[in-house]
């Protein structure tokens, strides 16, 4: 992640500096992009106005690497990151907050107490889920970042293999070129495979504890499908005795009371499914949402069943009933 909080502390422990970085990328026929980055939050200052921001060190492949279109200006250049220059490309939102409708590119602000001149800003970008929100970042290049900051750390060096096949390979080439520096526990390689590998885990475990509470639910929401019969039951024992005088069949009745239960739990599952599609609406703003067929087909079938596999009792219970007793019944 790119937390801050987390960053600051990864920033203390960080073994990692340049020369790890000119070792990887000596491995060119694994390795297409290499972008370390560092990452301090500070204050950005323009006039009067004053913004608390995320600062990232890092080069001018982040812009391709991590997709950071710019939509005013330009992105910072090599040379510029070789000279250390005092350049800075804003996030979408950040670069609003300080500027509003001003164009900032051209126009100095202060960073940490020094002056940085604004050659772009960033194309919106939002935030994934959990995620940081790149358009409150700010970018410099690193050697400036080293200076400004008095810091030769790189937090983190993110690698761009040439071909998934190469993974593993790549991988290990990365961890005897580190090797050779650090120490075993002072850097760990990491790919996506093992990221996706952690949130599908996760995500598991959420399905699982979200499956429990779903189960309890049904349960509850059953028993009283199966209270509410009985009570039907009792109250309409008349009827029943009636209904078993002029000729209907123990089936019929159980037939009937089966039927009346799914429908029960059929009413149920229609208005969960209208909360639910209500509740996707809301959380559209926050994150992407939606309501499938096969989850309404879904919640429909398991109304259906829990309505018939608690309507059974009261329902056998109507169909055991005697109709001379029924019909004496007051």
């Amino acid at each position: 992640g790119f937390s801050s909080e987390a960053a600051a502390t990864s920033v203390a422990n960080s073994k990692l500096r340049l020369r790890e970085v000119n070792d990887i990328e000596r491995l060119r026929e694994y390795v297409t992009q290499v972008i370390p980055f560092n990452m301090q939050s500070t204050k950005i200052g323009f006039k009067e106005k004053e913004k608390g921001t995320t600062v990232m060190g890092t080069t001018k492949e982040i812009e391709q690497g991590y997709n950071i279109p710019v939509n005013k200006g330009r992105f910072f250049s090599d040379n510029e990151e070789r000279g250390g220059e005092r350049v800075i490309v804003l996030g979408f939102k950040l670069s609003d907050e300080l500027f509003g409708k001003i164009d900032p590119v051209g126009k100095n602000v202060k960073v940490g107490g020094q002056t940085f001149r604004v050659i772009g800003v960033a194309d919106e970008k939002g935030s994934g889920f959990g995620g940081p929100n790149f358009d409150t970042y700010a970018y410099i290049p690193l050697k400036t970042f080293a200076k400004s900051f008095d810091s030769e750390v790189i937090l983190r060096i993110i690698v761009k293999v040439n071909d998934t096949k190469n993974l593993k390979e790549a991988k290990k080439k990365i961890e005897e070129a580190l090797g050779k520096s650090l120490k075993d526990d002072e850097f760990s390689v990491i790919d996506q495979a093992e990221i996706l590998k952690t949130i599908n885990q996760i995500l598991g475990v959420l399905t699982i504890g979200l499956g429990g509470i779903a189960a309890i639910s049904l349960v509850v929401g059953g028993i009283g499908i199966m209270n509410i019969m009985l009570v039907s039951v009792t109250e309409r024992t008349r009827e029943i005795g009636l209904r078993k005088a002029v000729g209907a069949t123990p089936n019929l009745i159980l037939l009937q009371f089966l039927i009346e239960a799914a429908l029960l739990s059929c009413l149920g599952g229609l208005m969960g499914v209208g909360i639910a599609f209500l509740g996707t609406l809301a959380l559209q703003a926050f994150i992407p949402a939606v309501v499938t067929a096969q989850a309404v087909a879904l919640a429909f079938g398991v109304s259906v069943t829990v309505g018939l596999v608690f309507g059974v009792a009261p329902a056998r219970r109507a169909a055991n009933l005697s109709p001379i007793e029924a019909l004496r019944y007051e």
